[in-house]
């Protein structure tokens, strides 16, 4: 149930651009390729890059180090397995492999696994442009009521081992903690333009979910 691929060999060549060094060996993009449109996805998908992509586009003037958001876009649910709890942690390690044989420097590598493990959203990012990873990371709990209503149904698929009644008390109890948050957005722009929306979403999506338990 993966998505149509969103994203071409053109946009996998300005990541490496945008970071100043060489592309890596084709093998890593196949297989970057092949974690995103596994058939048990739905959601985690290139789909869900090209949109984040598209989201970091509109807002790289505010970014300190746009490079380095750029490629943790790319890997940040580059291993995603919902029955497991380090998925961000092993994305950045498979980040880190790909980095390290092009040369991008520690520091920055550094930087990168740091921004893929904010968007866990267990903890505050450490830094301003953390801050606007998890935001883009989030607008899909701002879009519009058909296009959430789709993430919703997305999710579901990718959860379809848990019982139903199961899965809705946990995916309500979930979407009630980014509810209960005073913000939802890190950012004013994010907050701006997603907040109120997303909060009409995940209203609607909760009180859907607990009728349903």
């Amino acid at each position: 149930m993966a998505q149509m691929v969103t994203i071409t060999p053109a946009d996998w060549q300005r990541l490496w651009q945008a970071l100043q060094v060489a592309p890596p060996e084709e093998r890593y993009f196949v297989a970057l390729q092949e974690y995103y449109t596994a058939p048990e996805r739905a959601y985690h998908t290139l789909t869900h890059i090209a949109e984040c992509l598209a989201h970091l586009a509109a807002v790289t003037p505010l970014a300190e180090h746009a490079a380095a958001l750029q490629a943790a876009i790319w890997f940040h649910d580059v291993i995603y397995d919902p029955r497991r709890h380090d998925n961000e942690a092993a994305s950045a390690a498979w980040a880190a492999t790909v980095l390290q044989s092009v040369g991008v420097s520690t520091a920055t590598i550094g930087t990168i696994q740091q921004f893929i493990e904010d968007t866990a959203h267990r903890h505050p990012p450490r830094s301003p442009d953390g801050a606007l990873l998890v935001d883009i990371d989030l607008t899909i709990l701002g879009a519009p009521p058909n296009r959430f209503a789709q993430y919703e149904t997305q999710i579901r698929h990718e959860y379809a081992w848990v019982p139903w009644p199961t899965y809705c008390q946990r995916r309500a109890d979930l979407l009630q903690q980014f509810l209960d948050r005073p913000t939802i957005y890190q950012t004013a722009l994010f907050q701006e333009r997603f907040e109120d929306q997303a909060r009409r979403n995940l209203k609607r999506s909760i009180h859907r979910l607990y009728r349903e338990a």
